[in-house]
C-alpha cells in the first residue's frame, strides 16, 4: 500500500460514536488497529475525526466488614476465572492454535464448546460432500469426453450404406430412408438374383 491511505485508529472500533468502517470506505482508507502495530507507514494525512462513546462507570461493590463473606467472593472469582480460561482455550481452538477440547467446567465454555463442535462437524460434513461432488464431476467429465470421442468417430457403416443405396437408386428400387444395413443388403441381394 503505497498510496498513503492507511488510517491508524486505536481499537476496539465499536468504542467510537461514528461508524468508522463507513467513514473509512467513504474516504478510501484502510483501517489498521493502532494498538496492533507500531508502524505508521503509508499513514493517511487527512483521517476523519472520531469521538469515543461515553461509558457509564461500572458499579462498585462495597463490602461491609460485618456482612462480607470473603470465601464466597473468592469462590465466585475462581468460578469466573475458570470460565474465562475455558473460553480462552476455546477461542484458541477456533483460531486454529490448538485442538478443540471439552473445557470441563463452566456453563458458558461448555455451551460454546457445543456450538463450536457442531460447527466443526458441519464443516467436516460439507467437506465430505464437496469431495464426493468433485468425484462425481470428474466422473461426468470423463463420460463427456468418452461420448465426444465416440461422436467424432466416423460411422463404419456409413460408406457401406451409401454404396448399397447407390446400387438401389441405380436400379430404381425404392427403400426406406432410415433402412437398416441388413435390409439394404437384402434388397441388393434380391436385385442381383433377379
Amino acid at each position: 500500500m503505497s498510496h498513503k491511505n492507511i488510517w491508524y485508529l486505536p481499537g476496539p472500533f465499536h468504542q467510537y460514536q461514528e461508524d468508522v468502517k463507513a467513514l473509512a470506505k467513504e474516504n478510501g482508507l484502510c483501517i489498521v488497529d493502532a494498538n496492533a502495530t507500531e508502524s505508521r507507514d503509508d499513514e493517511a494525512k487527512n483521517a476523519p475525526e472520531v469521538t469515543v462513546r461515553k461509558v457509564d462507570s461500572a458499579p462498585v461493590l462495597i463490602a461491609d466488614s460485618a456482612d462480607f463473606d470473603g470465601a464466597a467472593l473468592q469462590e465466585l472469582i475462581d468460578k469466573l476465572n475458570a470460565e474465562r480460561d475455558g473460553i480462552a482455550l476455546l477461542i484458541d481452538a477456533a483460531e486454529g492454535m490448538s485442538e478443540l477440547e471439552h473445557p470441563g467446567a463452566g456453563e458458558l465454555p461448555i455451551r460454546l464448546f457445543g456450538a463450536l463442535k457442531a460447527i466443526h462437524e458441519g464443516v467436516v460434513n460439507l467437506e465430505g460432500e464437496r469431495d464426493n461432488l468433485a468425484g462425481e464431476v470428474q466422473s461426468l467429465n470423463a463420460e463427456i469426453e468418452r461420448l465426444k470421442a465416440a461422436a467424432n468417430q466416423p460411422d463404419e457403416n456409413a460408406e457401406k450404406i451409401a454404396s448399397l443405396k447407390a446400387q438401389l437408386d441405380a436400379a430404381k428400387v425404392q427403400y426406406r430412408a432410415n433402412a437398416s444395413v441388413e435390409s439394404l443388403e437384402k434388397a441388393v441381394a434380391d436385385l442381383q438374383q433377379a
